[in-house]
């Protein structure tokens, strides 16, 4: 007895200063806790907003939110709450909110291969079990709480494209989800820049195939979910700004200004030469065309405004290109902005560049593609410092000369029967004429009418480039891609020839051969072609055209 009492006060005595020399245990991370208000919009129109707060500590992810929406069922959620554990498989949702007026609450457990959902809705009773196929897969995606889709955010984060995912959306129903495409985006807010990941991912269920977008940082944080299909729209609320954009083209001297125009900001990209001297330098402003109203001028996917601006600031000119008002970064109204109004804006920039140190006021020229080009005369008119201006694929009739010419166009191409043409072209007309009169609306269809009848498109359908031209002073540059099928080429030379009845003393006219109305390598020049165009770069003969144009044309006025 003594001898093993002797043993066991000899290992506590030894075994004190061991466990003094074991490493203290790592403590647990902290929670890392964020919260984000979003905003809902369906159709353009706000429909609700939520607070989203998500906590990831060792015990797993917690996103909980509240908010509130509004439309066909009137929604206060009260409280929402999706737990997973550590090994990103769900545990538990639970839902408490007043919907119509009426109370509802839910809670589903998820455990194995089942998740079993217990509780209240709209006034019936729920008790339901529901069999999961694949648990460290499944997202809990409740149709009601958008914050949800934070927890596939962040598993897409390292999720190879074409990998598959099951969405809970509520009892007895599931979705699959297939991640079909990821890119990285560069988001812009005011005159800042960070970097976002896009997802796309294809939702099917026993309805059908539907698209979702998924937007998040560069740690998974949710920043959009958008599902076009529907019209949806959620929002982080600093996203949701007018001040915020995604940056879909940029060039290396890019800067992200604001310039002051009347009443409000125009959102900007001046974009620097690489070679910039101490000496003041020339400036070109660049015009995008009618619809297309972000600063980089897309047009089936090619940004033909942010690649001639760095094309010319290589060359060594200044540029600069803005968001129209009402779209983008810029303040104002874009649904009663006329061709006017809009030239307007454009001299806001004029006088904008004129005040800035390194730009040589008096070098200061415009370039306009397809309707910009309206723009651009209308503003070389009412400023006589615009040192000149180039047409991009620009028209030369009337607008509704133009306009009729595109539908015919449209509709030739869809082989439809004669009468069926001619009766459209018809409607076409009468619409044209009742929008520049503001009588003949009857019979014409109500949303046709609400759609047509708005100030810009009368400013359009009313421009007549004979009587702008015939007044223009500066030097014209007329560019044009001979397989133009949207402004067919014989539009550059008849406004080559009303060039020449103007007071200019220069006007030139570039055509370029196989060249389409985005100024890229095509083969018929058609608008449905477009997709398939695997050369989607501005043609260096316009870049190079337009370059050796504004230098010759600056030149004169040293």
């Amino acid at each position: 007895m003594a001898f093993r009492h002797c043993i066991w006060a000899l290992s506590v005595l030894f075994a004190v200063p061991l466990a003094a020399q074991q490493p203290a245990p790592k403590p647990a991370p902290a929670p890392v806790t964020t919260t984000y208000g979003y905003t809902v919009f369906v159709g353009g129109t706000l429909v609700g907003r939520e607070d989203v707060t998500t906590t990831s500590s060792a015990d797993g992810i917690t996103i909980a939110g509240k908010g509130r929406l509004s439309g066909s069922l009137d929604i206060v959620m009260e409280r929402a709450e999706i737990k997973y554990r550590p090994n990103f498989t769900p545990q538990s949702y639970e839902f408490e909110a007043t919907v119509n007026g009426g109370p509802a609450g839910l809670q589903t457990m998820f455990e194995g291969n089942t998740a079993v959902t217990r509780g209240s809705d709209g006034g019936q009773r729920v008790d339901t079990t529901d069999k999961i196929a694949s648990p460290s897969q499944t997202i809990v995606l409740p149709n009601v709480f958008f914050g949800s889709y934070e927890a596939l955010t962040r598993r897409l984060a390292t999720s190879p494209v074409g990998e598959e995912f099951s969405g809970f959306v509520r009892a007895g129903n599931q979705v699959a989800l297939r991640l079909s495409a990821a890119s990285a985006e560069r988001v812009q807010i005011s005159t800042a820049t960070f970097n976002v990941r896009r997802y796309t991912l294809t939702m099917s269920d026993a309805k059908g195939a539907t698209t979702i977008n998924l937007y998040a940082d560069e740690k998974g944080a949710l920043l959009r979910v958008s599902i076009p299909g529907i019209g949806l729209d959620v929002m982080r609320e600093d996203l949701a700004s007018s001040t915020a954009r995604t940056v879909v083209y940029s060039n290396p001297g890019d800067e992200a200004v604001n310039i002051p125009a009347t009443g409000f900001n125009l959102g900007a990209t001046l974009t620097r030469p690489s070679s910039a001297a101490a000496a003041k330098l020339p400036a070109v402003i660049l015009l995008s065309g009618a619809g297309i109203d972000d600063r980089d001028g897309v047009v089936g996917g090619v940004p033909v405004i942010g690649q001639i601006a760095g094309a010319l600031a290589n060359a060594g000119f200044f540029t600069v290109r803005y968001d129209k008002r009402g779209y983008g970064q810029s303040g104002g109204r874009a649904e009663s902005a006329t061709l006017a109004d809009h030239a307007e804006d454009t001299l806001a920039v004029v006088r904008w560049l004129s005040n800035r140190p390194e730009i040589d006021r008096d070098r200061i020229a415009i370039i306009g593609h397809n309707e910009g080009a309206w723009t651009a005369l209308l503003a070389a008119n009412r400023e006589r410092r615009i040192a000149g201006v180039a047409t991009l694929a620009a028209p030369a009739t009337t607008g509704a000369e133009r306009t009729l010419e595109q539908q015919r166009h449209l509709l030739e191409r869809m082989n439809l029967p004669p009468a069926e043409l001619v009766s459209r072209i018809e409607l076409q007309n009468r619409i044209n004429a009742a929008v520049m009169s503001g009588r003949g609306w009857e019979g014409i269809p109500p949303d046709t009418r609400k759609q047509a009848d708005t100030p810009w498109f009368q400013s359009l359908l009313t421009f007549d480039p004979s009587r702008v031209v015939k007044d223009l002073r500066q030097p014209l540059l007329i560019i044009h891609g001979e397989l133009d099928a949207q402004v067919p080429v014989a539009h550059a030379d008849r406004l080559a020839e009303l060039g020449k009845t103007s007071r200019s003393r220069a006007v030139g006219i570039v055509t370029v051969r196989g060249i389409n109305h985005l100024l890229i390598p095509a083969m018929t020049g058609e608008v449905d072609e477009y997709p398939s165009l695997e050369d989607r770069n501005v043609s260096k003969e316009v870049t190079t055209a337009i370059s050796a144009w504004l230098t010759k044309t600056f030149a004169s006025i040293r």
